[in-house]
């Protein structure tokens, strides 16, 4: 059984995807034997004969040189860019987390480190129905997964990732590291955003990505110890 890391944004196009894909191409650039899982993935794009691409799984998949079939990569693809949530309600095909427990597990065990992407932030609904609510910290929960956190470095992004912090601390799930994502070195406010979330979280940044990075910044060990 392999080891497994959840990745959590602050919020909703912050470049999430990208910074995974990042993740799983240093690992597998070093020889490692690293693959992607997501439980769900909306705002899918039908190709020419109707079925619906899972973007970010499959950019994550192309960038980092997986070679894995889309149905390995994510358990439920919607075409509605919406919440999983409300997609799967308007498709009338509410997730098992039954399934997504067993193709985690099948993920893991084939694969030396798991990157598992989440869908939005933390609290991203999945399932709200009159079966059930579970929110994306219910699952990260249930498969006992520490979170690294992805926030962008600009404007706002103090308050963002104080919060999804403080959240996950609330849930007793362990934070791995932050990684500041379309981060300019030498601008004085996004050098100052990241001394007040390391003193207001009491978290070091575990690394900065710049726009149109192609590689992670970070020593491969001590991206293998946010592996457990």
């Amino acid at each position: 059984m392999g080891k497994a890391l959840f990745i959590t944004g602050t919020g909703t196009d912050i470049g999430k995807t990208y910074v995974t894909a990042l993740i799983v191409k240093k690992l597998r650039d070093a020889g490692l034997n690293a693959g992607y899982y997501k439980a769900a993935l909306s705002g899918a794009i039908p190709d020419e004969n109707g079925r619906l691409q899972a973007g970010d799984a499959l950019y994550v998949n192309k960038i980092a040189n997986i070679g894995e079939k889309q149905e390995n990569l994510v358990s439920y693809v919607y075409e509605e860019a919406v919440s999983p949530h409300l997609a799967a309600k308007i498709n009338q095909h509410p997730i098992d987390f039954g399934r997504v427990a067993a193709d985690f597990t099948r993920a893991k065990e084939k694969y030396d480190y798991l990157t598992m992407e989440g869908s939005g932030g933390i609290i991203c609904p999945l399932r709200w129905d009159d079966t059930m609510h579970v929110g994306l910290d219910d699952l990260v929960k249930k498969l006992n997964l520490g979170v690294l956190i992805v926030a962008d470095a600009g404007l706002g992004t103090i308050n963002s990732t104080a919060l999804t912090a403080e959240h996950l601390r609330a849930r007793d799930i362990p934070i791995r590291g932050i990684i500041l994502n379309h981060y300019i070195p030498g601008d004085i406010m996004q050098e100052d955003n990241a001394r007040m979330i390391t003193a207001m979280t009491g978290i070091a940044i575990t690394a900065f990505v710049k726009k149109d990075d192609t590689d992670l910044n970070i020593d491969i060990a001590a991206l293998k110890n946010l592996y457990e």
